[in-house]
């Protein structure tokens, strides 16, 4: 398992926008991940390993980006040739953006696991593109009109499972922070999201040891000096500053052929550890994509017993990634901040390095 620190004290240095890579043969997909819930669980406690989680591929649905309804959505064209880069760049402390995107609106839809079914999902809480529904495809997110982050050029779809205190569904307030930053060693070799890139990170249906033992975890549920928790802890502090924090990272090694499969997880791994932070995109998902890492909080404290996920319980926690950007806004990002070994904020500038400048200007739209 590799931490938030871990990935953060690796090094950088430029884009390689234009490298190939090699990529494996297609492998077939693994067991479907377990799937998300159909019925709204909003108002109860603890609903963990209920047995009506359906089996997301047990029932292929033609639809959307898939017309086929077979799971697999390839990529035109394809990432091919890449070989996983072994390269250690000059050592720098960070190498990472910020995209800050608020919650927009909740709805029991999941276009991934659920595509084109409404009201098919348990409840989710959406951030970013503003038309996400259970019919959202790459097209639709592509065509639509507004955002909730605050770089307008990002129009991908986040979603989490929506948080509830008893039968209260709490949101979280004002933007929230997604990472976008390596997860391997050479962050050079790291390369924007292709649009139409899609993946779950979790699963609902996960253990509270699969969920500890998760790769991406990141602490488990913190409030206030509790951390560690891998289910919501008892009680948190009542001090008005005092939420509810959990992050969570994303594999971030693609195939380079697959932008979806049956279980919304095959085409995408995570890094291989190799010591001193010496990470590497594993050879049958050779390229380097952003490492994402959902940074999210909730206005909730004191007595925790009745808070739940519309999932289940806390070691339920997983969300959703559909990608898609303006391909010169988030190329510049990736080449600047990644690439270029800065801690960039949501406009791409790094408060410790002012002369390096910024990707975005102050109305977040991408300098030319």
């Amino acid at each position: 398992m590799f931490s938030a620190m871990a990935l953060t004290t690796v090094s950088l240095s430029g884009v390689a926008t234009s490298q190939t890579a090699s990529a494996a043969p297609p492998s077939s997909a693994t067991a479907a991940q377990a799937g998300h819930t159909s019925a709204n669980m909003a108002g109860m406690a603890n609903m963990a390993g209920m047995a009506n989680m359906a089996d997301p591929a047990a029932a292929p649905n033609a639809s959307g980006d898939d017309p086929d309804g077979d799971g697999y959505i390839m990529a035109n064209p394809p990432v091919t040739g890449v070989t996983p880069s072994t390269y250690d760049p000059p050592h720098a402390y960070f190498h990472e953006f910020q995209a800050k995107c608020a919650p927009n609106h909740t709805a029991p839809d999941d276009p991934i696991v659920f595509p084109g079914q409404p009201g098919a999902s348990h409840d989710h809480t959406f951030m970013g593109n503003l038309s996400t529904n259970a019919n959202s495809t790459t097209a639709s997110l592509e065509a639509a009109s507004g955002t909730s982050c605050n770089a307008v050029g990002d129009k991908s779809a986040y979603w989490m499972p929506s948080l509830f205190n008893g039968d209260q569904k709490i949101l979280p307030i004002g933007p929230q922070t997604i990472y976008y930053k390596t997860g391997v060693n050479d962050y050079t070799s790291v390369r924007p999201f292709p649009k139409g890139l899609r993946f779950v990170v979790g699963s609902p249906m996960q253990t509270q040891d699969e969920f500890k033992n998760l790769k991406g975890t990141v602490e488990g549920w913190e409030c206030g000096t509790s951390y560690k928790n891998f289910n919501f802890p008892a009680t948190c502090p009542t001090s008005p500053d005092t939420q509810l924090n959990i992050r969570l990272q994303a594999p971030s090694c693609w195939d380079g052929i697959h932008l979806d499969t049956p279980d919304h997880k095959s085409h995408m791994a995570y890094p291989i550890p190799s010591g001193a932070n010496q990470n590497v995109c594993p050879a049958d998902h050779p390229v380097a994509l952003p490492m994402i890492e959902f940074k999210m909080a909730w206005p909730v404290n004191g007595d925790m017993s009745q808070v739940h996920l519309a999932s289940g319980a806390g070691f339920s926690f997983h969300y959703d990634f559909f990608a898609d950007w303006d391909t010169a806004t988030q190329s510049a990002m990736v080449t600047h901040c990644i690439n270029g070994g800065l801690q960039c904020d949501d406009h791409g500038y790094d408060q410790e390095h002012p002369d390096k400048g910024a990707v975005l200007d102050g109305n977040y739209q991408l300098i030319q």
